[in-house]
């Protein structure tokens, strides 16, 4: 059998050397494709000690510095510029992708109505996983939630912890904006969906689509399971919505959340309730609590940045620039 290599190009962006041992294993997943990446570019975000390291470790890798301010959304940026591809892959540093994620990326994306393709995210807990975490917030974690398709379907927008978009976005639209995306100390995010966003609005008759039978792996550390991670990412998560919204607006940047919001987070609380009252499990009543009051430290980081921004003027925050350095 005479193995394709498809015209993707694959995205690392990593930071810390703490995080060494989990970029390997990223590496060593993306290497082990059953159709192999026609390149790997690993973006180390202004830390020269470790951009050495990895110089060295994968000669056969394109590793570059990020030439953007510091933070993931600049690191992306870089990424694209270099990639030579008509297809972009991104990945976090902490995930192991499944043999065939690369062959079945490319097959959704054979489609042309495609903007783009994203995977089910599953933790992979350090230690056992919460019994007070909902499923309905693993996005905290970065992993897929209670609330996404259950089977292929279109969504607004993509995780960019493991998606795959085309190269014409970035050419059309701008890349990603920097000043919402994540940094090694403000656990922001939601530049994938400001960027989905606005490809969805170049192109109306065109979609993303999520299936969850591509798999990915992240990794999840004991940090991250802990009621002051929780707050805090929630917090940082409505801060990011209203960063997202002050862009593209409340309509398209909170469309998603609404449905969220109304659906699927009173059915967990219900269910929470119900599991301790029927099954006697005691945590359920700590899941429930969980999501009420992650909702509510969400809406205060979200009113906490819009009224920050509305004091200050929007238009007056130049982090909210994208752009692509070639």
């Amino acid at each position: 059998m005479t193995l394709v290599t498809p015209d993707i190009s694959v995205v690392i962006c990593t930071y810390s050397e703490a995080r060494w041992a989990d970029l390997v294993e990223a590496v060593d997943s993306v290497r082990r494709q059953s159709e192999p990446c026609r390149e790997l570019i690993i973006v180390v975000d202004h830390n020269q000690a470790l951009l050495e390291r990895i110089r060295e470790q994968y000669a056969d890798a394109t590793v570059v510095e990020n030439q953007e301010p510091h933070g993931l959304s600049g690191a992306r940026n870089t990424g694209v510029a270099i990639a030579k591809s008509a297809l972009i892959a991104f990945l976090d540093d902490d995930a192991i992708v499944e043999r065939d994620w690369l062959e079945k990326l490319a097959e959704c994306l054979e489609n042309p109505d495609l903007l783009g393709a994203g995977t089910r995210i599953d933790p992979l807990w350090e230690n056992e996983r919460p019994a007070w975490l909902p499923e309905e917030y693993d996005w905290v974690v970065g992993c897929t939630y209670r609330g996404l398709p259950l089977a292929h379907a279109p969504i607004r927008n993509l995780s960019g912890g493991s998606m795959c978009l085309r190269r014409e976005i970035f050419e059309a639209v701008g890349g990603f904006r920097v000043g919402i995306g994540r940094t090694s100390t403000r656990p922001l995010g939601c530049e994938e969906t400001e960027l989905c966003i606005r490809a969805g609005r170049h192109w109306p008759q065109k979609i993303f689509l999520y299936d969850p039978c591509i798999r990915v792996h992240h990794r999840v550390p004991a940090n991250r399971a802990r009621w002051s991670y929780f707050f805090a990412r929630c917090y940082a998560e409505g801060q990011s919505k209203a960063l997202v919204s002050s862009n593209v607006g409340a309509g398209d940047g909170l469309a998603s959340e609404r449905m969220y919001v109304l659906k699927t987070l009173p059915q967990g609380v219900v269910r929470g309730l119900a599991d301790t009252v029927f099954r006697r499990d005691l945590m359920g009543l700590a899941r429930a609590g969980a999501i009420i009051s992650g909702l509510a430290i969400t809406i205060a980081g979200y009113c906490q940045q819009w009224v920050s921004r509305r004091m200050a003027g929007w238009s007056n925050h130049p982090e909210f620039e994208f752009h692509v350095t070639h």
